[in-house]
């Protein structure tokens, strides 16, 4: 039996791997973005760890967020799972950073930082990360006019980076990446053309299987089988760029 604590577990993927893993027998930590979001999570919530309560697109609830989890004791696994997809405009956050940035990329990175260490890491990623740009100059959109699209691309890219970085930082840890498909989820739409079932097992093998294919890190997986990511997520020049520039826009240190 594992602990896995699980963000963006309200809905969507998240709320299916929850659902899988506490049936499977697991103990699950949910997260909801307010106490409201936190109603259509009260059958599994009754199962549960807990519900723990933030939203990620502000750094200060984000750091409750950890403060939240560590309280609640060591995680043997957490999954990275929130995430926006189509945000109209830059929609600056409290601190000023561009809401889609925040949410994918900020929060992941500051939790990682924050929460005692697991020993495995899950992020969500998408197939879209290898239309990402890897330039770091204008991360946060303050000078580039805003396209969501890119916006989300580029997150992607970045959130997959950072699970190739700490695999290579911390070798003690499983760090892996997932790319759950196209899936018919509220973010993904109707007209998603992927297993929906699919969409979430992944990531619950990744945290609990003691499958030897399953333990493994550094990896980009797509339904069970691992896939090459854009080639700038595996170089380790890149990781350490990235791994500097969000311990600056966060003020948050990863050691």
């Amino acid at each position: 039996m594992s602990r896995v604590f699980i963000t963006g577990s309200t809905d969507g993927l998240g709320y299916a791997a929850a659902r899988t893993l506490l049936d499977e027998g697991h103990e699950v930590l949910l997260h909801a973005r307010s106490t409201e979001r936190a109603c259509a999570v009260a059958e599994l919530a009754s199962r549960s760890l807990g519900v723990v309560y933030g939203d990620l697109s502000s750094a200060a609830e984000t750091r409750e967020v950890a403060k939240q989890v560590n309280a609640a004791g060591r995680m043997d696994a957490i999954i990275h799972n929130a995430g926006v997809y189509r945000v109209p405009s830059r929609s600056a956050t409290p601190e000023g950073h561009a809401k889609t940035f925040a949410v994918n990329v900020l929060a992941p990175y500051s939790l990682t930082a924050m929460i005692e260490r697991p020993r495995r890491l899950v992020y969500l990623s998408s197939g879209m990360h290898r239309s990402g740009s890897a330039s770091l100059r204008d991360v946060d959109w303050v000078e580039r006019r805003w396209d969501q699209t890119q916006a989300y691309c580029d997150s992607k890219l970045l959130v997959t980076a950072l699970a190739f970085a700490v695999a290579r930082r911390w070798p003690d840890v499983l760090s892996n990446a997932v790319d759950p498909g196209w899936v018919p989820t509220k973010m993904g739409g109707a007209s998603a053309t992927d297993d929906l079932a699919m969409g979430h097992q992944t990531q619950t093998w990744l945290a609990v299987s003691d499958d030897p294919a399953a333990t493994v890190t550094g990896k980009y997986w797509y339904h069970r089988k691992v896939q090459a990511p854009a080639p700038d997520v595996s170089d380790p020049s890149f990781q350490d760029q990235l791994v500097e520039k969000l311990a600056e826009l966060t003020g948050v240190k990863f050691d």
